[in-house]
């Protein structure tokens, strides 16, 4: 959440609306399709609670009101606490809530009462940006880069590696990426190989990470990287 300014989440209706359409016309599914295929399971009458943490650098300007707005897009009842933090939990439960959704300074979840399941935001990040990466519909293989081994590139190359890729990936942290080899049975990717994707999934929170040997003409990036990995330029070239 330390990434996020109020700048990031000014124009939230035209993002998720433009990153809709985007991903339905590269996968075949909008981002709520996916989910419900990812996860074997639909929205119901699920209300959700969203606290505001005052912990660390306290609260970013604009992100409760447009946590709400995502809650309501994807078709979900939800409120913001009047009260932050442990006064805040007692009000959300107290009101019903079914899902309680809270973020400080070093991780963001949402926990469901319903069904007792919790997931970080490094988890759920990583899985369906990973996932729409794998579903494009030109893909001509079953490589796939992966860009970055925090938490967020962890996880997505997990899933990865679960739904049967051939998961190549790279990170400047050795261990990052060592960890990954041994645990993951990844393919460290390195360039002098001049390997390209048609598929890749950029986890990392800089700029330019993504070079022109790295990728084939209309790859898609799939990245919820900010500020993105992609050039400009690299993306007008091969038509990512």
């Amino acid at each position: 959440m330390a990434l996020l300014t109020p700048e990031d989440l000014e124009n939230l209706s035209m993002q998720l609306e433009e990153n809709d359409e985007i991903a339905k016309r590269v996968t075949g599914l909008d981002i709520k399709g996916i989910c419900e295929a990812l996860y074997s399971t639909q929205p119901g009458t699920e209300k959700v609670a969203i606290i505001p943490i005052t912990a660390g650098n306290g609260i970013i300007s604009n992100f409760t009101s447009s946590l709400l707005f995502i809650v309501r897009y994807f078709g979900f009842e939800g409120f913001i606490t009047e009260h932050p933090d442990v006064t805040g939990y007692y009000e959300a439960v107290s009101q019903g809530a079914d899902i309680i959704m809270m973020a400080d300074d070093h991780i963001f979840t949402a926990h469901n009462l319903r069904n007792e399941k919790i997931v970080s935001n490094h988890v759920a990040t990583g899985v369906i940006y990973a996932d729409i990466a794998s579903r494009y519909k030109e893909a001509n293989s079953k490589d796939i880069l992966v860009i970055g081994l925090g938490r967020v590139g962890y996880a997505g190359a997990c899933h990865l590696v679960n739904k049967g890729f051939n998961v190549y990936a790279c990170d400047p942290n050795k261990e990052f990426l060592q960890k990954a080899v041994d645990e993951l049975g990844i393919k460290p990717y390195c360039s002098d190989d001049r390997k390209k994707f048609s598929m890749v999934f950029e986890a990392t929170p800089n700029a330019n990470t993504i070079s022109e040997g790295m990728i084939e003409e209309r790859c898609l990036v799939s990245t919820p990287g900010i500020p993105c990995g992609l050039p400009p330029e690299i993306g007008q070239k091969y038509h990512v």
